[in-house]
């Protein structure tokens, strides 16, 4: 596949899984045996049922998430892309109740796409600064 082909396939699966929460988005973009590391998930996400749960646990604890795509670059099949989410605090979140708060962070992630999939994924982003924005974790005086 071309890396504008590659791109295409990681923008519909940030916009169609990630933001809008389609599980069925899931199977389309992800491969089967695929991994991805994320700050949400204390060991490495595996295929398409550890995507829909993490992605799950997002839109349980922030129902309106999005990811807003501000650039992606490509390689071969790898494509970086960075971004910014926002979302309010609405659901249960590693353990902390709801507050009602809203949050705005970015973020970077690289994907490989492989026959038309993601098949390994690593994704980093302000996640100190979600938890403060939220009031889970305070910066001391």
């Amino acid at each position: 596949m071309s890396v504008e082909q590659n791109k295409s396939i990681v923008r519909r699966y940030l916009e169609e899984a990630v933001s809008q929460g389609n599980m069925s988005a899931i199977e389309a973009y992800v491969a089967p045996h695929s991994v991805c590391t994320s700050p949400y998930t204390p060991e490495p996400v595996n295929g398409i049922e550890g995507f829909k749960q993490m992605i799950g646990m997002l839109h349980t604890a922030f129902p309106d998430l999005k990811i807003h795509e501000e650039a992606a670059l490509g390689e071969e099949d790898m494509v970086a892309t960075r971004w910014f989410a926002t979302g309010t605090h609405r659901g249960d979140f590693m353990g902390h109740k709801p507050s009602g708060r809203q949050f705005k962070i970015s973020g970077q992630s690289i994907y490989r796409v492989q026959d038309g999939k993601i098949v390994e994924g690593w994704v980093n982003d302000d996640s100190l600064g979600m938890l403060q924005q939220l009031a889970i974790i305070r910066m001391p005086a």
